[in-house]
Parts: structure tokens; sequence; C-alpha cells
């Protein structure tokens, strides 16, 4: 399983398999990741009570304690009235009060009411004292007021210490330090992570989006499986009230600025090394002058009552299309740009029964159509920004001349996947002191893929500027063929899911116990080679006879290719199981302690449903404790002390646990067909495959460590909130993360022979060399079943970090100080800033590689072999060290508004892979994936940083009078000073051999997005 995925090297490397969340802002709250509700507290006088009703009617009552303090917990989020009650009559009242998803919502009444009092109440400054974890909640009024992309990844770049990750993995986030394959998703409560392989999610259509919350962390004992962050939407639901309205979108075309082109980088190089192609420095790698497009979405809602106080719908729908151009870079196999359409539909309905005011019934329906995941862009020649669309097709392009042809008739994958998702949740109020609810769920996703007017006898051409040019007439030939790997056609995942919770309340104490268990299956899931099942890749290589690789040399000709054959779809299931207790004790009436203990259990089947994974019992002790200081929610001093365990998803079948073919052969040749292949072809040695992956599937009591723990992580967060006057808050918070245990794979199987014979034993009377590699936690003391080849059974092979010839386990360590200011909105102004200072430093990122783009998930190229392992301590991908994030909005006059958000982050580092030093310079097979550069120990960031990422978005927003405020023009610009910079960079400096240099080595591979602009009109009655 060789996990290479560099630029432009031709070696094996580890395909990407899809392409993204979630998060942290400054408020705190009650730690429900997975939450569809909130509570209220506060302070009332002894012996009266408290009323609560919802726009839904449901409606609650619960006394004053003996320490005048009350809570209503396990509220649906809504608009409530909170009524206090002496001696069954209403005294004081607050209306409008916003109850936000997963927060303790704080409404406290005087000590001595004399006449019958209202007060609306909708923003109260006060401070939640009755959580211990870190996260924010964005409202749909948020939203509206905001200039913000309309993802679910966008709202969450809002909170400090989320930063953008790899544009190799899409839209995916960093949390904390975290890999983007660590987050989790959930809508309205049920998981809708991707499923395969955990790197992004569903979210629901922007104009029913109640509320998202999103956390960095300190979550309670309720929930787990991500060690990164949490995104979670609330979906608006209907009331009493009838609402309907709708909204158009356009960004349009001439309004966008042109992306800058990139450039093949023209650096000084050191003495003995020269470029692959000494003519391409400095020249043009991508046009892209004119690759803009046009975006238009619409959307409408209508919601309210079927039966008052008692049957609620909500409906909503949107549907997105985006036209434009992308034109291949100039190494791609068709010399062409890509008129493109992309076509994206949202559904979401929400059916809320209140059975009884004891008894709620929800059931949420959510249809999300999209292109599929162009996250598989080989660099070596690939040819597409975005590959996989709705429609397209190519038109020829002249790098030469720099214009345009007519159509080409190529087409590029067309891929849509399909996700729907069905979710009930009961909730009973048995008791004033005892409540109960269940959610279950179900996710079916179809992944649908086909390239128009394929033919298959045509193999994808790689690197055809490579051809030998006597060949050619001195230009390229190549086919109609272009895309190399293409995902297999009619996927499928099916999740389904069920939650039960438990809460009662006794004395001081919220006691809650639950299970949360999750299954998924997926068939047909993974990637086959187009056209005839392989691809061609030319190579030059700079002085005959050079040896090309480690079993062959090429004899007298600088001109060879290779032959690539690949296959890895396959079927695989995964079951999660948890079950929970906490106890929230308000322990006196200033300190709140949170004690609880979770229990994960893991298990993840092969294409055969055998067992190849079992965790065991995984206990996660969570720990918080939140004092307030002054008794009334002005300042609050909390902490959180918590271990967070995370699941290995389904993909680690693939190519892990299930059959895989990826072998290469080369060979030279005499001659090129119409189609691009070579012909009279001479091989230079057999196929070859650098992890044995030749269509075997790995036997399962030997393909994984029998004592393998899960990855996880242990987190400290100290900090505090202050209100400042009756407006403003502030507060710091300190984070600390630490890796525990990772999970990823080894592949130098000849160490198991040498541990064998150490053991006095005869490697040969085992199977040591068997298909793939082998899932280790790395740097812990591995326990393998090792299979006797005369059948009569196993032999256990215990396998140290030292065996494997690794001098250290896995690290990575993350700590951040966050400082923030609020004031929050008050009917005329709002503004928020935050300052984050952070490190993430270690020698693995997690489950992912976003330097070279790997998204195999826990089975990267890090492990595979020590010698990768060397100089692998620095700082990491995710690493921002200053972020500075700000926004606010300014009601100019009742019917104008302006808004604005800025993004400064400090750039990334840049890392430099090449050649391991001479004698040998390649020791594992995976040419340039070493953490040396230009003969030089190199580890990750030494190299740099690449520039600041700063953005700054603008809106303006016109409501007239005349329609009474419910007609709405808005005018949003997105990088206003349309600063673009490269996100990101080619970090393989050499290619097929020592001292040739990779002309993209550098080179720019995400840039900031253009400035753009989008005007819009809705409705909302």
């Amino acid at each position: 399983m060789s996990k290479h995925y560099m630029m432009g090297t031709g070696h094996p490397r580890r395909h990407a398999l899809a392409a993204a969340l979630a998060i942290s802002l400054g408020f705190t709250g009650v730690a429900m990741a997975q939450s569809t509700t909130g509570s209220f507290f506060g302070q009332a006088p002894v012996g009266d009570s408290v009323t609560v009703v919802s726009q839904t009617g449901i409606s609650r009552d619960v006394p004053v304690d003996s320490t005048g303090r009350y809570r209503v917990g396990n509220l649906p989020v809504g608009s409530y009235t909170v009524q206090l009650k002496k001696d069954g009559a209403i005294v004081d009242t607050r209306n409008d009060v916003t109850l936000n998803v997963g927060v303790g919502t704080e409404v406290s009444f005087a000590a001595k009411v004399l006449n019958t009092v209202t007060v609306s109440a909708n923003s109260i400054p006060k401070i939640d004292v009755t959580s211990v974890d870190s996260r924010s909640v964005i409202t749909s009024k948020d939203l509206e007021r905001l200039p913000l992309g309309r993802t679910a990844e966008a709202i969450a770049l809002l909170a400090p210490g989320v930063v953008q990750g790899s544009g190799f993995f899409n839209n995916s986030l960093s949390f904390g330090g975290g890999s983007p394959s660590e987050n989790a998703y959930y809508i309205n409560g049920f998981s809708s992570s991707d499923p395969l392989s955990n790197l992004g999610g569903v979210g629901l259509p922007y104009g029913s989006i109640d509320q998202q919350e999103t956390y960095i962390g300190g979550y309670s004992a309720k929930y787990g499986r991500s060690d990164g962050g949490v995104i979670n939407q609330i979906g608006k639901q209907g009331t009493n009230e009838w609402h309907f309205g709708g909204q158009v979108l356009w960004e349009p075309r001439f309004a966008e600025s042109d992306p800058v082109s990139r450039y093949y980088p023209n650096m000084s190089l050191p003495s003995g090394y020269t470029y692959a192609q000494s003519n391409l420095p400095g020249t043009i790698y991508q046009a892209r002058q004119n690759d803009k497009q046009w975006r238009t979405v619409y959307d409408a809602y209508v919601g309210g009552p079927l039966i008052k106080d008692k049957l609620f719908f909500f409906l909503a729908a949107e549907s997105e299309k985006v036209e434009g151009r992308s034109t291949n870079t100039s190494d791609a196999s068709q010399a062409a740009y890509l008129d493109y359409t992309n076509k994206l539909q949202k559904f979401y309905g929400k059916i809320n029964w209140n059975i009884t005011d004891n008894n709620l019934l929800e059931f949420t329906h959510i249809v999300n159509k999209q292109p599929g995941d162009a996250g598989n862009i080989d660099p070596t020649g690939n040819p597409a920004i975005s590959p996989e669309v709705s429609s397209g097709e190519y038109y020829g392009y002249n790098y030469a001349t720099g214009k345009t042809g007519g159509a080409l008739g190529l087409y590029p994958i067309w891929s849509k996947n399909s996700t729907t998702l069905d979710i009930i949740k009961y909730t009973g109020y048995i008791t004033q002191d005892l409540t109960v609810s269940a959610t279950f769920g179900k996710n079916d996703v179809t992944n649908f893929t086909e390239i128009p007017g394929q033919n298959a006898t045509d193999p994808f051409i790689a690197n055809p500027l490579n051809q030998n040019p006597a060949y050619t007439g001195g230009g390229t030939i190549t086919n109609s063929n272009t895309v190399r790997l293409i995902n297999s056609p009619d996927a499928k995942t099916r999740t389904h899911g069920l939650r039960l919770d438990v809460d009662y309340h006794l004395g001081s104490h919220d006691l809650s116990v639950g299970m949360d268990n999750m299954f998924y299956h997926a068939s047909d899931q993974g990637q086959v080679t187009s056209g005839p099942g392989y691809a061609w890749y030319y190579f030059i290589t700079q002085t005959p006879n050079d040896p090309i690789n480690s079993y062959s040399a090429a004899p007298g000709s600088p001109y060879y290719a290779r032959q690539r054959i690949f296959h890895d779809a396959t079927s695989m299931s995964v079951a999660q199981k948890a079950y929970y207790l906490e106890d929230k004790w308000q322990a006196t009436d200033r300190w709140m302690i949170d004690v609880g203990l979770r229990n994960d259990r893991f298990t993840n089947l092969n294409n055969a449903e055998q067992p190849y994974v079992r965790s065991g019992n995984q206990w996660a002790p969570r720990l918080g404790t939140s004092w307030d200081v002054f008794g009334d929610s002005s300042l609050k001093v909390y902490a959180n002390l918590g271990r967070y365990y995370l699941a290995l998803p389904s993909s680690v079948a693939i190519r892990g646990a299930s059959a895989s073919t990826y072998t290469d052969q080369y060979f030279t040749y005499s001659g090129i067909a119409a189609n691009g292949a070579p012909t009279g072809l001479t091989a230079l040695g057999p196929a070859h495959s650098a992890d044995n992956e030749y269509g075997v599937t790995p036997d399962p009591k030997t393909f994984t460590a029998t004592n393998l723990r899960s990855e996880y992580q242990d987190e400290l967060i100290l900090g505090f909130d202050k209100t400042l006057g009756s407006a403003w808050t502030t507060g710091a918070k300190f984070t600390l993360r630490r890796l525990e245990s990772a999970i990823d794979d080894v592949c130098d199987t000849d160490k198991i022979a040498t541990k064998l014979t150490s053991m006095g034993l005869v490697a040969a009377d085992y199977i040591t060399d068997q298909p793939g590699c082998r899932l280790i936690n790395p740097g812990k003391s591995n326990d393998f079943l090792v299979a006797r080849t005369d059948g009569t059974g196993y032999t256990k092979v215990t396998m140290t970090k030292d065996d494997w010839g690794f001098t250290e386990g896995a690290k990575r360590k993350y700590y951040a100080l966050n400082m923030y200011l609020e004031h929050p909105f008050d009917g005329k102004w709002q503004a928020r800033l935050d300052y984050t200072f952070s490190r993430s430093y270690g020698n693995t990122e997690g489950q992912v590689r976003s330097d070279i783009g790997q998204t195999d998930v826990s089975k990267t190229e890090d492990w595979d072999f020590a010698a990768l392992m060397a100089n692998a301590n620095g700082v990491l991908f995710n690493d921002r060290t200053h972020q500075i994030k700000a926004y606010g909005v300014y009601a100019i006059t009742s019917e104008w508004m302006v808004s604005g958000r800025l993004v400064a982050t400090s750039g990334a580092p840049k890392s430099c892979l090449g050649y391991y030093p001479p004698p040998d310079t390649d020791p594992s097979g995976y040419l340039a994936a070493y953490h040396y550069c230009f003969a030089q120990p190199s580890s990750p960031g030494a190299v740099g940083r690449m520039p600041w990422n700063m953005r700054l978005d603008m809106g303006v927003m016109y409501r007239p009078m005349f329609a009474q405020q419910k007609l709405a023009f808005g005018l949003d610009v997105f990088n206003v000073l349309n600063r673009q910079v490269p996100t990101q960079w080619s970090a393989t400096s050499e290619s097929s051999s020592p001292g040739t240099v990779l002309n993209t080595y550098g080179l720019g591979m995400y840039y900031t997005q253009p400035r753009y602009v989008r005007l819009s009109v809705s409705y909302d009655y």
C-alpha cells in the first residue's frame, strides 16, 4: 500500500478518495455536540414557579428550589416567553427570549415583584455559567446580516481556532490543529458526515438553517467520535404563525476578477541539481485569466401550523447552478479548457407533533444532490481544476498563442452524489425531573460516475510533453480520455443509527445516561483506472543508463514509459457503539462540576464481512468545572479536561483490509500509436507493486495489530468570560491538545521476518510478505499474528518501534490562546473581534497528509518505512501561528444596514520532500518522498511559510419600509481587496531520479478566491 501521492514523480502514489469540518467561537454553553435542545436557568424568589411557553405551544412549569434557583432543560430551540408566577398568577414576564442550541440561557427575576411586569428580552448579554465547553452559536438572524459563503464551513470559519484546510480536500477545515477527517457533522441530532472517509458532510439549504453551533472542544461524555471539531446544524420548524418566502441570488461572471495565472517556479538550484525540463522555469503553467463563473441560486420556504399548538410543518428547497470555465494546465493530457455546468439541489422538510405537552415527535427529511467530489486530481497529468461536473465539454486551447479553438468532443467525468437523510426523534417529559429522548436516523448515499463518450480502448496519457519527439513530429499525441481514475459507478453507502438519552434531575444533580450507536455499510466504493484499465506515463531521464527505479535501468535511450494498473473498488462495513454516564452537579450556588465517562467500541469489517479491527472498550473520562465568581453570571472562570476517541471510517478497507491492485511496469518504446499509447515495447523488468497489491485480499487476522487502540487525544481548556457593562462581553481561553495514540499502516514487512529470526524461528516458515501493509499504533508495541506457510495456524509476534526502526512514536501537540471582545446585536449594531495565537507541531498530522493531498485515512505514507520518518518532526501543515477574525453589522437607518467580515491568518508551513542522501538515495522505494531537500535534512515547515492570507468581505442590505421590511435587496462583495495569494505549494522537489528537480516544485497549488460580487433579492413573510 504505497502511500505516495507526490507531484509529477510518476511513482505509485496513493490516490485521493474524496475531499471536508468544524470548530469554536468564544461563547460557552451546555456541551451537546449533537444536541437539538437548550435550557433556561436563573434565580427567582423561593416558593414561586417559572413557566416557559414556546411559539409552538410547548409549555413547561417548574418550581423555584429552596436555594432560589430554577432550571428547565431539554427544550427545543426557538423563541420563548418566560413567566414568573406567584400563587398561580403571572407577576413578571420576559418575551421573545431566544433559546440557542446547547446553551444554558439565564433569565432571572427580581427577589421582590410589586406589580406585573412585561419585558422584551431577546438579547441578554449574560454569560452561560452552566457550561464548560468551547464553541459558538450562529443564528439565522446572524446569517441574514453577515456577508458569508453559503456553506456550513463558511459559517464555522467565524470561530477562532478554525482554519481552512488543504485545497486538496476541497472545502475542508482544520479545528485546533486536527486533520480534516477528524471532524463531525450533524443535522437535527443525526450524523451527516461523509460515511466513507469522514471528509466533510451534508449541510442544510442555507435559508432553512435556524442555528449552527460550532465546537472546537470540551464537549461532554454524551458525545464523541471527533478529536477535531463539530458542526451541528439545526433546521427551522413550523410555529403557530405562518411564514413563507424566497430568495434569488446572482454572482455574475462580469463582476468577478480574473484568477491569477500560475507559472513554473524559477529557483536558484544547488550545485549538481537541474530542472527536469530546462525550458520550463518561469513559463506559464496554467492560464486562468478567463476562468470565471456565473452562479445563480433560488430558494423558497413555507412553514406554519397544520393544527394550532399541535402539528406543524416546515418545507424548504434550494437550487443552485454554476456555469464557468477552467483551463487545463500546460502539462495536461489535453491542451484544452473546460466549459462546465454544476447543479446542486437541496430539500429540507420537518414535521413537529406535540402529541401532548409532555410528548413530542419530530420527523425530518433531507435530500441533497450535487456533483461528485473532485478530489481525485492527479497532478502528474489529470487536467481539471474541477473535473467532475454535472455536464461540460472541452474546447481547444493553445498555450503557445493563447488562442482558443473549437469543441474537441471530449467530456469530463459526469458524477453525482445523492444523499437522503430521514430522522425521527421522540422526546418525553415523563415528570418534571425525568426526560427521555430517542433518535433514529438513516442516511442513503449513491455515487454515480461516468465519462460521456469514453472510448474503452483509449488509455489515459500522462506527461505527454515527455514523449519522444521523433515519434510525434515535435508535438504530443493524446486521445479522448481526460481522467485517469474514476469512482466505481453506482457506489452506495447506507447508514443507520439509534440514540437514547435519559436525563434525571435529582436535587443539585442533573444525571444523564444513554447510548449512541451507528452502523455503516458501503458497496462498490473506491476507484478504477479508466479506459482499458491501465494508464501510460511518459518520462525522460537526464542521463542515459541512470537507474529509473530499484529493479531496472534504461538501456541507452533517455525516453521511457510506465504502465500503471490500479483498482481498489470494494465493499465494507463499520459498527460504532457507545454508552455514557454524566453528572452535572451544582455543588454550590456558584460552582458547577461536570463529570462524565464514555465508552466507545468500534468494529470494522472487510468486503467478506470479516472483522479486521475490534477496538474493545475505549474509556473516555471528562471532567469540567465552572465558577460563577460573583453569583450574577457576569464573570465565569472554567476548566475542562477530557479524552476523545476517534473511530476509523469505512474507507480504511479500501487499499487496506480488502483486495486492491496497484502495479507499475517500465518499458522503452519505438513508436507511439494514434491514441498516444507507446508501441514497440521492451520491458525493463516485470510488473511490480511496491506493497504487494496484486488483487489478493489480506488475511484480516494478520492485517491489524491484535492490540490496536483507537486514535485518541487528551485536551485541557482553561478560560474565563466576563461582561463589560450591559452590552459587551470579553474573555480568554487557553487550549492544550495532545495526540496520545494514532493509527496508520506500516509496509516494511521484512522487519517482521527479522523479528522472527531474532525469536529463534525460521522466517521462511511464515507468510511475512502478505498483500498490502499492516495497521499499527505508531510508536507503541504492536502484537501481530503471522500465518505459518504450512497452514497450521499463527504465531504471535510483538513489534516495538525499535523493531520497525522508528526513533519515536506518533506525536502531535497543539496549544492556543484566544482572546475576544464582543458586542451582541442590540437592534443597531454588533461586533466581534478574535485574536488567536497557536502552534501545531509533531511528526504526524493525523489521519491524512495535507502537504501532499493524501486522503487515505489512517493509511498515509507516514510510518510505511522508518526512512520516511527521518526528520519528520516539525511544524504541521494546519499550523497558523496568528489568526485575526472580526465581523460586525451596523444599521445606518431603519432601512439600510452595512456589514463586514475580516479574516487574516499567517501562512501555512512549507515543506520540501526529496531523495535520501547518497549512497542509498531511495531506501524504501518511494522515490522523492523523504524529509530531505537537496540531500539536506528538511523537517516540515523548515523552508518557510506561505504568505499571510487576508480576506475582507463587505455587504449592504436595503429593507424598504413600503414593503414593511419584508422585502430585502442585498449586495455583498467578497475579497474586496482582491488579494490573491497561494495557500499551499507543491512540496516534492525531485522527479524520478536524484538531482533532477521537478519543474512543479514550489508551484502554488491553491490560491485565495478572487474578488466576486453577490446580488440578492429576498422576501420573508
